[in-house]
C-alpha cells in the first residue's frame, strides 16, 4: 500500500524524531562526564528540578494544562509517585555508571530492557510469550549469567537500569497518561526532596551549584531540557513511524553509549563482555524477528 505524500513526510520526519532522540540519549555519558566533579546525588537532585522548570515553561507555552486534572486526582498522583521513584532510580543509576566508568555495563542494561519488558508483559499483563520471545529471553539471561559467573559477580548496574526503566514503562503503560505532563508531575512530585537535599548540602558547604564554575551551573541548568527534549522528540517519532521500526532504532543509544566507553572512555570490553554482549544481541536479533512477524500478520 503506497504512502501519501502528507504520510511520507510525516514518516520521514517521525523517522528524523527517532533518530536525533535515541542518538542524544546516546551521547549522554559525554555530557554527564563533563559533571564528574560533582556527586551524582547533586546531579539527579539538578536534574529533577530543572526538568520540573522546563517541563512546566514548556507545557504554559503549549497551553498544556492537562497536568491540572493530574494533580486534581489522588490516584493519577499515586501512581505518578511510584513511577517518578522508579524513574529517579534509573536517572541515579545511571549517573552513577557513567561518573563510575561503568558506562559498557549500562549500554548492557539498555541491550537486555526490551527482553525485561516482554517478562514484566508476562508477569503483570498476563501476555503470552511465543517460542521465539521464549528463546530471546532465555539468550538475553545466558549472557547475564554468562557475566556474573565469569566475573564473579551480578551486573546490578545493567539490572538496575533494566527492571527500573522496565518498570517505570509498564506503571506508565497501565496509568495510560499522557507523557510529557506525566513526567511534569513525577518531577514535581520529586521536587520537595531534591530540593531540601540541595538547601542541606548548601548548609554543609559541600554543595556544587554556585560554589564550582559558571559552565558547571550551566550543565546544571541545562539537565531539564537535555532530559525532557529528547523525551518530547522521541513521543513525536512514536506516533509517526511504526513500532518495528522505533523497535530497531531504540539500539541506536545503548550501541553509541558502548562504542564512547570502548573507544573515548577506554572501558575494558574483554572476551567475556564480548561472549555475554553476544548473547544478548542474538536474543535482541530473535526478539525483534518475532515483532516484525506479528506485526506482518497483523496486517495480513
Amino acid at each position: 500500500m503506497s504512502l501519501t505524500v502528507q504520510q511520507q513526510k510525516l514518516y520521514k520526519s517521525g523517522l528524523v524524531y527517532a533518530l536525533i532522540s535515541y542518538g542524544i540519549w546516546g551521547v549522554f555519558p559525554l555530557y554527564w562526564k563533563m559533571l564528574l566533579h560533582v556527586p551524582a546525588q547533586q546531579i539527579l537532585a539538578h536534574r529533577i528540578v530543572w526538568s520540573m522548570v522546563f517541563l512546566f515553561l514548556m507545557l504554559i507555552w503549549r497551553r498544556d494544562r492537562i497536568f491540572i486534572q493530574y494533580l486534581s486526582s489522588p490516584k493519577i498522583l499515586g501512581t505518578l509517585v511510584l513511577s517518578g521513584a522508579f524513574i529517579g532510580i534509573n536517572w541515579f543509576t545511571y549517573i552513577y555508571a557513567v561518573n563510575s566508568n561503568h558506562i559498557v555495563e549500562a549500554s548492557l542494561g539498555y541491550y537486555i530492557n526490551p527482553m525485561v519488558n516482554v517478562l514484566l508483559g508476562v508477569v503483570f499483563m498476563k501476555e503470552r510469550l511465543s517460542r521465539m520471545q521464549l528463546i530471546a529471553v532465555a539468550f538475553a539471561f545466558a549472557g547475564v549469567a554468562y557475566l556474573t559467573f565469569h566475573y564473579g559477580r551480578i551486573p546490578i548496574i545493567s539490572l538496575i537500569l533494566a527492571f527500573s526503566f522496565g518498570i517505570y514503562g509498564l506503571i506508565r503503560k497501565k496509568a495510560n497518561l499522557q507523557s510529557m505532563p506525566g513526567l511534569m508531575v513525577e518531577t514535581l512530585l520529586l521536587a520537595p526532596v531534591a530540593l531540601w537535599y540541595l538547601w542541606h548540602v548548601n548548609t554543609l558547604g559541600t554543595g556544587a551549584f554556585g560554589h564550582d564554575s559558571n559552565l558547571s551551573d550551566i550543565l546544571l541548568i541545562l539537565g531539564g531540557p537535555v532530559t525532557a527534549l529528547p523525551l518530547f522528540w522521541f513521543g513525536i517519532a512514536a506516533t509517526r513511524i511504526p513500532l518495528s521500526t522505533l523497535g530497531f532504532i531504540q539500539y541506536l543509544s545503548p550501541t553509541i553509549q558502548l562504542l564512547i566507553g570502548i573507544f573515548v572512555f577506554s572501558e575494558p570490553f574483554d572476551s567475556a563482555y564480548m561472549i555475554s554482549f553476544g548473547l544478548v544481541w542474538i536474543g535482541l536479533g530473535i526478539y525483534t524477528y518475532s515483532v516484525i512477524l506479528a506485526i506482518k500478520r497483523r496486517l495480513e
